[in-house]
């Protein structure tokens, strides 16, 4: 019998019915049910046609792309151990797309609806050794499916943030007894761990490894090649560059005056913007905006045709993919989503790049930039006169810059390992299954 709450699988049902409707348009949802509909399809054709049965399979499912880059770097670890794996990638968010091929998955989709005759079908056609979840998110009916069928499950990266919504009524009833199937759950400190338990969770598979997200982010700084062509014209103009990332509107409400005051005292200084969510109309309202303010604007792509950045006061970031290695070209970060309610985005690649970090005041849901902060590596900013501030003081105090910078940096070193400790764990929980 199902362990899932008949009220969960009503709601999801209920939605699967609506997707024709919710279908329509550009927005994120509608995206996402768009490629649902392929999504079982491409990987039942996997499991019939490619899939080798000689070898282990293990799915890995990331609600977006943070979680997938996280889940990247435990993957390489693991795949050392376990040569020749096959990689099967589900995501959720459509700012996933592309990111499959980038982890060096087989066959990357959508997640299927979490629905008994879609994880039924997914399951029988990929047959995997083990299914593994990211940071926040379990799906019940298919960790249902899968502990029936004796698929071992996990959970790696996991945080559980004190009053998230897995926390209270009525999530918290429905989860439990996922939570309670759970082979492995790999918590990234001594609190989650605790609040995992809380949720239901086994004690005797929760283990604290750390943030994967640490390893993933020093390896993407390290692949960063100066001469790929986004990066070399930055590295021949030799000015200070700040690099403002993940941004959204409210983050970008208050970088522009306080970029226009900051050149009127660092005139050589260049701005690079990387919206978390690019698209072209939004590409071009960002690019008219600063230069209503006087600033020669451009986008990225212009910057690679033209190899120069002669005459150019600020570059828009028009694609996903590269935000990481730009931030290895730059002299200080802004890190988006602090100043509304999506929640700030990643400060360990900027850190991973040895560059001191800004926030805005609402980085509460992000442990990492704390800890940062308490090192002295990053500074939280409250409106766009203190980030002003914090600009011109960084950018006029080269030595005070390295410090930061350097803080970043031991930071990050101080903290990788998560990976390699997430992937032993893994290892032994595919190596008790092949006893049985």
């Amino acid at each position: 019998m199902s362990s899932v709450p008949l009220l969960y699988r009503l709601a999801v049902r209920a939605m699967r019915r609506s997707a024709p409707l919710l279908s329509v348009g550009g927005s994120k949802v509608a995206r996402g049910i768009r490629g649902r509909r392929s999504a079982l399809g491409t990987l039942e054709r996997w499991g019939r046609e490619q899939r080798d049965p000689t070898r282990p399979t293990v799915w890995v499912h990331a609600p977006s792309v943070g979680e997938g880059l996280q889940a990247g770097a435990v993957l390489r670890a693991l795949e050392r151990r376990r040569p020749g794996m096959q990689l099967v990638f589900t995501h959720f968010s459509p700012s996933a797309e592309g990111l499959g091929p980038r982890l060096g998955a087989d066959v990357s989709a959508y997640l299927p609806w979490d629905v008994s005759d879609a994880a039924q079908r997914a399951l029988s056609a990929l047959r995997p050794s083990l299914l593994v979840f990211t940071k926040t998110e379990v799906w019940p009916v298919l960790v249902d499916a899968a502990v029936e069928r004796s698929v071992p499950v996990a959970i790696v990266g996991a945080t559980v943030r004190e009053g998230a919504g897995r926390t209270r009524w009525p999530a918290r009833a429905a989860l439990r007894p996922t939570w309670g199937r759970l082979g492995l759950a790999c918590a990234v400190g001594s609190e989650d761990a605790e609040r995992l338990v809380r949720l239901g969770a086994d004690p005797a598979v929760v283990h604290v490894t750390g943030d994967p997200g640490i390893d993933a982010a020093a390896h993407r700084a390290s692949t960063a090649e100066p001469a790929a062509p986004y990066l070399a014209p930055f590295l021949a103009a030799q000015r200070p560059v700040v690099v403002a990332g993940s941004t959204w509107p409210a983050d970008e409400h208050v970088l522009l005056p306080a970029w226009v005051g900051t050149r009127a005292a660092h005139a050589d200084a260049l701005l690079v913007v990387a919206p978390h969510e690019p698209s072209p109309e939004g590409t071009e309202a960002l690019l008219s905006r600063f230069r209503g303010s006087g600033l020669s604007s451009v986008t990225i792509g212009s910057v690679e045709r033209r190899g120069s950045l002669e005459g150019v006061d600020v570059v828009i970031v028009d694609r996903v993919g590269i935000l990481a290695h730009l931030y290895t070209v730059g002299s200080l970060a802004f890190v988006g989503g602090g100043f509304g309610r999506n929640g700030l985005h990643s400060v360990l690649e900027p850190a991973a790049a040895g560059v001191p970090v800004l926030v805005g005041p609402r980085y509460g849901s992000s442990p990492a930039a704390g800890d940062l902060i308490r090192l002295g590596a990053a500074r939280a900013i409250e409106d766009a006169s203190s980030l002003e501030d914090a600009l011109r003081v960084w950018l006029r105090d080269a030595t005070a810059k390295s410090r930061a910078g350097g803080g970043a940096l031991d930071y990050i070193g101080a903290h990788l390992g998560a990976a390699e400790r997430t992937a032993v764990l893994l290892d032994h929980l595919m190596m008790n299954q092949d006893a049985e």
